[in-house]
């Protein structure tokens, strides 16, 4: 990536207006959501460091905790393989449809506008690292057909682009754009109402999940004790893809691993809060083993990861993928992440792409004002400011870089150092200061901002402010003196105290906690008892006028349904509009449901109906996730349902009903 060709491409950004104002939207929409869902959790500077922790104990021993995952996870019967680089990713990814039993599942597949079935039908959630190693491309080539099901993600490769973004792929696009491009490759009437392009993609993209013969997941978190894996999403495709399909490969970044279920609760409560500003996502799930007649594999990719562990930008491997520091970066909400012309942009990008995938990218770092605001930002607490600047000084980890390129002019270079020198002095960096607010001060006596030529690296975009006439350094010792000294034992005031813990839940105002939280996420609850909920529930039956129901065995009375003319199945049919289920617990603090397989299908009765009925027993309300997650070890699939599924991929709209249920209804049992 020559540095010229950066700018290029920042001009033309800088000139989108509907670009600026759809970054603008998500910045605000995202930042302020961040920080609403971390007032719910008082000791989240706490998670943060231990998060950190977790993440460098991992980095550091990788090789061991490789070794356990993989160890456990064929232990519970998922196929693990390891790939060096894309290239042999790829190799194996082509080679595991051909073993299966199931091969051609697809040859009826109906047709989809252009994107039509013929041989292998892969059906694809959002997956970072398969745009890491270009695998569509690669797929297509051998005559697979892979297809996107993440709402984001579906429009961005109807568009044959790249992801504008790791958690809203389609952010630079308006609602209009997306009308068109429907009409056009969708056959529907124009139209920019949300909902209605929302649901066109439900209804194509359910045939996919319907008749695909691979399911293409990423991975969120492996867990090395268990050998297990975790899926956060919210659409409901995750769900589709793992469990749907008769194969189901995962790819996973091998440093993207939790040493147990503990460490993955860490994980998981500040995960949703930095990347969607949720307490917890729609769907989390987590998988041990292949369902019934079902094969599942894990690719684990290096692709230059251990070159990066073995370098000076190793805490990069820390990433959890977020978003977070996108949204925050001034400089990312300006340009967006098409301008970067990286899988991965924004501040972290800068810092991935250039220890990844070469000296091209070096220049990406120089895309930042080093301000601070992507570190502050992070769940783990990676020092991105300080990585950003090894970037620019040439310590990627590239083989063969002789010289280094830093993307910094010969003045520029100069000029830092001559500041790292006087920088290093703390009497002469004062006395320049004063030179410097004098210097500035005649050179742009008026706007306060100096425009230096071109060729200094400065002058095409952006200019040089005037220095403060009184330094820092001045404004706090005036500040001090004007702060009295406190007194011996006096006490804090409000502000500096450290956040309480929150008083022990007794069981009724646990019950009053998940009621709110569950209603929160737009769940509905209809309280009921032992003896009445089969009444019940027929009641919601009719009111609704539905007399077919996919009912998870020994949960109502069957033959009371029966002779209220409902029809009972206990067989996959995604023709039924309603699924019955009993969770196994519920969460206070999220106002989450635990589902699992088991007899009847019950993943299933959660997933594809339209309406999603759950029976929850009083008695069986947790405090919070930490309490929840040891559950999971006992199940083939397990997940955390956090409300109906939704998306707010087109213009950020907050849209209910996407590929899971539109709708949750809980049946709570005194």
């Amino acid at each position: 990536m020559h540095q010229t060709a950066f700018r290029q491409r920042i001009r033309k950004s800088l000139a989108k207006e509907s670009l600026q104002s759809a970054l603008d939207a998500n910045a605000e929409r995202r930042v302020t959501g961040r920080l609403n869902a971390f007032n719910s959790l008082p000791d989240w500077r706490e998670r943060r460091q231990q998060a950190h922790a977790i993440r460098a104990e991992v980095i550091e021993s990788l090789d061991a905790y490789l070794e356990q995952f993989t160890l456990n996870a064929t232990k519970n019967g998922i196929t693990v393989h390891r790939a060096k680089d894309a290239d042999e990713a790829i190799k194996i990814l082509l080679e595991i449809p051909k073993d299966s039993p199931h091969k051609g599942k697809s040859e009826s597949f109906a047709s989809l506008g252009d994107l039509r079935g013929e041989n292998i039908l892969v059906a694809k959630s959002k997956s970072m690292v398969s745009e890491e190693i270009n695998l569509n491309h690669a797929l297509e080539a051998k005559g697979m057909k892979v297809v996107e099901t993440d709402l984001g993600e579906y429009i961005v490769q109807l568009r044959n682009e790249r992801p504008a973004h790791i958690i809203t792929p389609a952010i630079h696009l308006r609602r209009d754009d997306v009308g068109k491009l429907f009409h056009e490759r969708l056959g529907i009437p124009y139209t920019e109402d949300i909902p209605t392009l929302t649901n066109t993609a439900r209804k194509v993209l359910r045939d996919v999940f319907l008749n695909a013969d691979v399911g293409l997941s990423g991975v969120n978190f492996g867990i090395a004790e268990t050998g297990g894996i975790c899926l956060v999403t919210n659409e409901g495709n995750g769900r589709m893809v793992t469990s749907l399909p008769p194969v189901h490969v995962a790819l996973m970044g091998m440093e993207r691993l939790v040493r147990n279920l503990d460490d993955l609760a860490i994980m998981l409560s500040l995960l949703p809060r930095s990347a969607t500003g949720q307490k917890l996502s729609v769907y989390t799930q987590i998988i041990h083993k292949p369902l019934d007649g079902q094969q599942r594999h894990i690719i684990l990719l290096d692709n230059g990861r251990s070159r990066l562990r073995n370098s000076p930008l190793k805490e990069s491997l820390y990433c959890i993928r977020c978003g977070a520091c996108l949204n925050a970066c001034p400089v990312f909400r300006e340009l967006g992440g098409h301008a970067y012309n990286s899988i991965y942009p924004g501040p972290i990008g800068s810092v991935i792409s250039a220890g990844l995938f070469g000296s091209e990218f070096v220049p990406l770092a120089q895309a930042s004002s080093l301000c601070g605001a992507c570190k502050d930002a992070c769940p783990v607490d990676i020092d991105l400011p300080k990585l950003l600047t090894r970037v620019r000084a040439g310590q990627s980890p590239i083989p063969d870089l002789h010289p280094p390129i830093t993307g910094l002019s010969s003045l520029s270079t100069l000029f830092l150092k001559t500041y790292s020198r006087i920088a290093t002095h703390p009497r002469l960096f004062a006395v320049s200061q004063k030179f410097a607010a004098l210097g500035t001060f005649l050179l742009s006596p008026f706007d306060g901002f100096v425009r230096l030529p071109a060729f200094t690296g400065w002058g095409y975009s952006k200019d040089l402010p005037r220095f403060a006439r009184k330094t820092f350094r001045d404004k706090w010792a005036n500040m001090q003196n004007d702060v009295p000294p406190r007194k011996a034992n006096e006490p804090l005031n409000d502000q500096e105290k450290s956040p309480a813990a929150p008083p022990p839940q007794s069981d009724i105002n646990r019950v009053a906690q998940f009621i709110e939280e569950f209603t929160r996420v737009n769940g509905q609850v209809i309280r009921t008892t032992k003896t009445d909920i089969t009444g019940r529930v027929m009641g919601f039956l009719r009111s609704r006028n539905l007399d077919r129901i996919h009912l998870e065995p020994n949960v109502l009375d069957e033959d009371a349904l029966r002779k209220a003319g409902i029809n009972v199945s206990h067989e996959v049919d995604a023709a039924i509009h309603v699924g019955v289920t009993k969770a196994i617990c519920g969460l206070a603090d999220t106002g989450s449901v635990l589902e699992a397989d088991g007899a009847g299908g019950k993943l299933f009765a959660s997933l594809l109906p339209e309406i999603h009925l759950a029976v929850l027993h009083e008695s069986d309300i947790l405090p919070s996730l930490e309490n929840a997650l040891h559950l999971t070890r006992e199940f083939k699939s397990a997940v955390f349902i956090t409300g109906p599924s939704r998306t707010g991929d087109i213009e950020m709209s907050h849209t209910i009903g996407v590929h899971g249920p539109g709708e949750i209804v809980l049946f709570l049992v005194a």
